[in-house]
């Protein structure tokens, strides 16, 4: 390394992981702390709001008014799918770059600047909503019109993440030239690599629909409704497939620091990121199938064809990832019988048991109805109806949530440095957030299929000049649908509970040793207590490894089959064929 190039990096402070070894950098650590603080506060905005929606949505308690319900769901969505995620995924690329490669952060100062404009963003808009100046939804359609200042907050906290993305790229060409890292780049930084281009594609919508928007608010332009739309959906289901991209990257990461899970082929997995990059954003299309003014040819184009590349990329990480668990598992000693490697796994810690969970909810819930819903004929008896945001929080919440609750319980003792608090609560909140909103999603998506609408205030129509009949075991289905909801509010509600406390009052390891975390009962998840052994040099080849991984594999394909052909027939039932 050159002096010039030394120059920098002594004036920025470093510390060496006692646990890990990695040099991290003090920006890059305070960066991560404060949009993970930011991420927390957004969740337990939007957690409130959900329980809320909930409460309305439950016909026997049917909590708010109409005016408060789309208010309410407004504040649910902007702040769950827009705040927190994307809040959590800014830490998420602070993490792969600089932490991860042993780098400073490119330009600290912006960073700290963009940071503060995210914030300030997002707090115009919080105000918007609960003022009652923006009851648009998440969705905001034309000609639905909110007050100028709440487009111009969304504008503001995209602007901060635009930033946040280029900062990233520039802090891997800082540690490539400063060679703080040798070979390729980690197969975790190349995926939020991805997630990062992913984004800058989805702001770019963003700022492509909503400035026009935020100058008709002012009165100053026209905007087509259509139009709105079908650009809309490039910002609002793309900034989904962020998450995507940023949640697998997150699942390699989990596997490897839980259980030492191994990386079949390296070239495999990165080609999965990069279809991600080409042709994850054409799934937008699925929410304009009943859109007249758009051609069939558009949409079977976008939503088949090329769509199916990004479901081969998820396809394959779904493969990987469990294949990789166990593989490591195998080839440390861990040999009995199919699934040995699962019974033996640490089920204690809640970073594994995150991991697992996230994973199957997001593959067997939200992939298969995701794929299905998104077929042109099908979409046409499942849109507007509860099965798609049955969908939607199966890969968003059970998938993604989920892999940043798991991820969140490393993050204390590496990044914050501190136990985590409640630890018999933190053992159990996965497997309750998982398990409620398991139930909860698949119930909604019962409910939709039975026609319950979404976004409705009064599922039942009660002072319509019409009469709406529904299967009498809807309610049943509404009714455990609602509980569901409320268990995983409840697991919500512990994360968030033992992430405040640990990050805030929580017992200090900083002056820890590796040997001496290791050596604490309870507090430090057990990747960090009792390190996956390291392998043999020789122990690369994987053939044979896999056996458990290939039969749960057949039985999504059987699970992905079955549900595609009830779909089918459901739909040949409303046309009368047959």
């Amino acid at each position: 390394m050159t002096a010039a190039a030394a120059a920098p990096v002594a004036a920025c402070p470093f510390r060496i992981c006692g646990t890990t070894s990695l040099k991290i950098n003090a920006q890059a650590e305070a960066l991560i702390k404060v949009n993970a603080v930011a991420a927390t506060v957004s969740l337990l905005i939007g957690g409130l709001a959900a329980v809320l929606v909930l409460l309305t949505r439950w016909q026997v308690v049917h909590l708010l008014s109409p005016a408060w319900f789309y208010r309410i769901l407004t504040v649910h969505g902007m702040s769950m799918l827009i705040f927190f995620i994307i809040f959590f995924e800014m830490a998420v690329l602070y993490f792969a770059s600089a932490v991860l490669l042993n780098s400073r952060v490119a330009t600290p100062r912006l960073a700290w600047a963009s940071f503060w404009l995210m914030v300030g963003g997002a707090l115009l808009v919080e105000v918007m909503m609960w003022t009652g100046n923006a009851d648009v939804l998440f969705t905001s359609y034309v000609p639905l019109r909110a007050h100028p200042l709440y487009y111009l907050g969304v504008i503001l906290f995209a602007v901060g993440a635009l930033i946040v993305t280029g900062i990233f790229f520039g802090t891997l060409v800082v540690a490539k030239r400063e060679r703080t890292y040798e070979g390729s780049v980690p197969l975790v930084t190349f995926g939020a690599a991805t997630a990062a281009i992913i984004a800058v594609i989805t702001l770019g919508h963003g700022a492509a629909i909503y400035i026009p928007t935020f100058l008709w608010s002012l009165g100053l332009m026209r905007v087509d409704p259509e139009i709105y739309r079908m650009v809309w959906w490039g910002l609002g289901h793309s900034s989904q497939q962020i998450n995507v991209a940023a949640m697998v990257s997150i699942w390699y990461l989990l596997g490897a620091l839980t259980i030492g899970a191994v990386v079949l082929n390296e070239k495999i997995s990165r080609t999965a990121f990069v279809l991600y990059v080409l042709f994850i954003s054409m799934a937008a299309a699925h929410h304009l199938l009943v859109d007249p003014g758009l051609s069939p040819a558009w949409k079977v184009w976008n939503t088949s064809y090329a769509m199916y590349l990004a479901v081969l990329a998820s396809m394959v990480h779904g493969f990987t990832v469990p294949a990789g668990m166990e593989a490591g598992q195998r080839l440390r000693g861990v040999t009995q019988g199919l699934f040995g490697w699962l019974r033996r796994a640490p089920w204690g810690d809640p970073g594994f048991s995150s991991l697992v969970f996230s994973v199957i909810i997001f593959g067997f819930l939200g992939g298969i109805t995701g794929v299905t819903f998104g077929t042109e004929q099908i979409n046409i008896i499942a849109h507007n109806t509860l099965r798609i945001p049955g969908h939607f929080h199966a890969t968003v919440v059970g998938g993604t949530a989920l892999a940043f609750m798991g991820i969140t319980y490393y993050v204390i003792p590496l990044i914050f440095r501190k136990q985590v608090a409640f630890w018999p609560l933190a053992k159990i909140q996965p497997y309750l957030f998982a398990g409620g909103m398991t139930v909860f999603s698949i119930f909604m998506t019962f409910a939709g299929t039975f026609g319950v609408p979404r976004r409705h205030w009064d599922t039942t129509f009660a002072q319509a000049p019409f009469d709406v009949q529904y299967h009498p075991a809807v309610n049943l289905m509404m009714g455990i649908m609602a509980l569901g909801g409320l268990l995983a509010a409840v697991g919500g509600a512990l994360y968030i509970l033992i992430t405040v406390w640990s990050v805030f009052f929580g017992k200090s390891i900083a002056t820890l040793g590796g040997a001496e975390i290791r050596g604490l009962a309870s507090g430090i998840p057990a990747g960090m207590l009792r390190p996956p052994a390291p392998l043999a040099a020789g122990d690369v080849e994987h053939r044979g490894l896999t056996r458990g991984t290939l039969v749960l594999v057949a039985v999504f394909l059987i699970a992905f089959i079955a549900y595609y052909f009830v779909n089918w027939k459901l739909l040949s039932v409303v046309w009368r064929v047959g």
